[in-house]
């Protein structure tokens, strides 16, 4: 037996090595918008900020305030009300009638073979006249210069379509213990440093920031591609990869920041769509990521008491590698890096997480979104 912990420990300290190596080389290979100075007036082509709100009446007005404020000179807001029950489509009416900036499109229903957000941004696109796009979420805070900095990096770097790994508001003792694990997990499983290499697979996508070139939008076929794409964020990137787009990621701090779900319990029903979706909707390979975050993160901290020698120094490496690379995604989520100290905690809320969507997506047949059912079989026909 204990040749077979030794051994475990082994590969996992292996594994945590190679991830280390490879995490700290890429994260310097990943620029920060506030160290790109504001492009000139001049240099501005006109953009089209682009999103979908259902029911976002308490979010929504904070975050449609400040991009309503940005400093750049030839844009428009184009907010799509996807059929929303609550005040979202009169509070947005309001807001267009004091700002020539934006445009309101209603969505009364939802046509065959689309998921609702997918439909509302196609929409969101074909009413938009910008020479860029940037898909974003309507509780997304933007700085005033955010799209002057976004649009000089892209220019420097020659990025068709730039993502930003976006500050997030957190504040709660388990938002704070889940976010930190989860762009831990985030940063591990998407490289996000090798996005820029045309060579490579990696792709990236967020929801709450991606600014792409028109041209390239319409290149990689719109969001008719995505039509049933459940993380249509992610799946932009890909399909921009895979057109030949130039693509990069960079981190925003406080350029772009968002509240994603108010309370940890929000957070694990928030992302029960996505995780199951995610991982392809193949059942077998939710047990095999459950039980590679168990070994990856939990086994050496078990082990710890019950090993010495060699074990003991592979368990204690498969605990402080983990909560280095822990102790940086903090710092990038701006959060305490007290935090990554539960970087534990984390990884069992997380596997708890993807077992709970696996579970609920199979035994509804199916996924529950923006009010509408989507049974299992047509969101695997639809997947990208």
């Amino acid at each position: 037996m204990h040749f077979f912990l030794t051994l475990a420990l082994g590969i996992v300290a292996a594994l945590w090595a190679l991830a280390f190596l490879d995490l700290v080389r890429g994260i310097r290979g990943i620029p920060a918008v506030e160290s790109i100075g504001s492009a000139a007036d001049a240099d501005c082509p006109s953009i089209s900020i682009l999103f979908a709100a259902r029911d976002e009446a308490e979010k929504l007005p904070g975050a449609l305030e400040t991009m309503l404020a940005l400093d750049y000179p030839h844009y428009e807001v184009i907010a799509v009300d996807d059929r929303s029950g609550d005040s979202t489509g009169s509070m947005l009416d309001r807001a267009a009638e004091q700002h020539s900036q934006l445009k309101v499109v209603h969505v009364g229903s939802l046509p065959t073979g689309w998921l609702g957000k997918p439909h509302a941004l196609q929409q969101a696109y074909e009413d938009s006249t910008g020479e860029w796009l940037v898909f974003t979420d309507a509780d997304v805070h933007f700085q005033p210069d955010a799209l002057r900095r976004a649009i000089a990096l892209a220019d420097a770097k020659s990025w068709e379509h730039l993502t930003l790994m976006c500050e997030m508001k957190l504040f709660t003792p388990g938002e704070k213990i889940a976010v930190a694990f989860f762009g831990t997990a985030f940063l591990l499983a998407t490289r996000p440093w090798k996005t820029k290499n045309p060579e490579c697979g990696n792709y990236m996508g967020v929801g709450a920031f991606q600014l792409i070139r028109r041209s390239a939008y319409e290149k990689l076929g719109t969001h008719r591609r995505l039509a049933m794409e459940v993380i249509d964020d992610m799946k932009l990137g890909k399909l921009a990869k895979e057109s030949g787009v130039r693509s990069g990621v960079a981190i925003s701090r406080s350029a772009v920041s968002i509240y994603w779900h108010t309370g940890l319990p929000n957070i694990i029903r928030g992302t029960t769509k996505n995780l199951f979706a995610s991982s392809g909707y193949r059942t077998w390979l939710v047990p095999v990521q459950i039980l590679a975050i168990l070994a990856m993160f939990i086994l050496p901290l078990v082990a710890l008491p019950f090993v010495h020698g060699v074990s003991l120094a592979l368990a204690l490496v498969s605990v402080i590698l983990p909560l280095g690379i822990a102790i940086g995604a903090a710092r990038y989520v701006n959060i305490s890096p007290l935090y990554a100290l539960a970087y534990p905690v984390g990884a069992l809320i997380f596997a708890w997480m993807v077992l709970r969507s696996a579970i609920v997506t199979l035994w509804q047949g199916g996924i529950v979104w923006r009010g509408t059912f989507y049974p299992l079989d047509e969101l695997k026909r639809g997947m990208v």
